[in-house]
């Protein structure tokens, strides 16, 4: 794709706001800067575009609520917050968008959610249904059940999964930066601002390297890795300043404003972007250098023979990670067999697996269709 792609002709977008946009870096909802957002959102609508909107800032207002000045480490605290502050944060939309005759719709979601098939589906088609009735759905982590081991790890990440579940044509991270720098303006002025760049551009993570503020657990890092992941299914990411006056409509007009990180590659077909989008996975097989290379360049099924070890307690139809003989995962997909099955095949030719199992479900340990490569 072009690196002069366009956001006046998107037509589905979805805008994440972060913690310290929405709470005025920790002071409470801020809510004029929320009802300035509305409006632009609203006009955005009237244009014809759909509006998908991933709000941070349950937590840091459930703090705020709560009297609290910093934010707790204990996962039980932190749930307590978001269960506190997301009564505050639905209100403000809710009562903003209906001054526009606006409905929305609260959307929480856990890695779970879009880790089972079904389920991924089940929240593909509520989403899209609320955008064909002109619904604005408000989209967040669901805080006050998630675990540590099941989390999306923050928004950033949810946004690009939700672009993804969509096929939205735009994802804007609404931020307190210009956009990405090469290095950290805030210690070198001189540092080049980055107006645009391939989503998949290996040096941009070195680029953004560092850490979230004290309020969210995002970074420019964290979006940097979420363009990557809307990238695959042909959204086009923004990173923009979320405190200039207008900067939706702004953005709408064509302005170049912050940092584009653009697809460049074909979109996955909407099954490879649910199996990209796995965050966990339950096992890891090993493959030999010449099994790397074919799959790298032919995107062809994983065989039993080019596996060199197994790792994981899995099941057939888990979701499993490819990686080369130096451990850089390559691919990840379904596997027709389970750890223990696949330990006994690994190495022979799918010929033997009858003889060394005494079934065959399927010739191949990963059948291209259920396999995506991840690099």
């Amino acid at each position: 794709m072009s690196n002069n792609l366009s956001t006046s002709g998107c037509r589905r977008w979805v805008i994440k706001i972060g913690s310290s946009l929405l709470t005025n870096d920790g002071q409470g909802l801020d809510v004029d800067a929320i009802g300035a957002w509305v409006e632009q959102m609203v006009a955005l609508r009237k244009a014809g575009c759909e509006v998908l909107l991933v709000s941070s800032g349950a937590v840091a207002e459930g703090m705020t609520r709560l009297g609290w000045g910093q934010r707790p480490h204990a996962l039980h605290e932190l749930q307590a917050a978001a269960a506190v502050g997301q009564m505050g944060l639905v209100q403000a939309y809710e009562s903003r968008f209906q001054q526009f005759g606006l409905h929305t719709a609260q959307i929480l979601l856990t890695h779970e959610d879009l880790a089972d098939r079904q389920r991924y589906l089940n929240a593909r088609s509520t989403l899209r249904t609320l955008l064909k009735l002109g619904v604005i759905p408000v989209v967040n982590e669901n805080d006050t059940v998630t675990t540590d081991e099941i989390r999306f790890g923050d928004n950033d990440t949810l946004a690009a999964l939700v672009a993804n579940l969509v096929e939205a044509d735009l994802l804007v991270f609404l931020t307190d930066q210009d956009g990405l720098y090469e290095g950290d303006p805030r210690g070198n002025p001189d540092v080049r601002f980055i107006a645009e760049s391939a989503a998949d551009d290996a040096a941009l993570e070195q680029m953004a390297a560092g850490t979230g503020g004290a309020l969210g657990r995002g970074g420019m890092l964290t979006k940097v890795r979420a363009a990557r992941r809307a990238a695959r299914s042909g959204t086009l990411t923004l990173i923009a300043p979320g405190r200039q006056a207008g900067i939706l409509t702004r953005i709408a007009d064509g302005e170049q404003i912050g940092t584009r990180l653009y697809p460049s590659s074909v979109p996955l077909a909407a099954r490879k972007q649910w199996l990209a989008g796995q965050l966990q996975v339950r096992g890891r097989l090993t493959l030999d250098a010449g099994a790397a290379t074919v799959l790298r360049g032919a995107g062809s099924s994983l065989l039993s023979v080019g596996v060199a070890r197994v790792e994981g307690e899995f099941e057939r139809g888990d979701v499993v990670a490819c990686v080369s003989p130096d451990g850089d995962e390559i691919a990840r997909g379904l596997v027709n067999y389970s750890a223990v099955d696949a330990k006994r095949i690994i190495g022979q030719p799918s010929s033997r697996i009858e003889e060394l199992l005494g079934y065959v479900d399927e010739p191949e340990l990963i059948h291209r269709d259920n396999l995506v490569l991840t690099v």
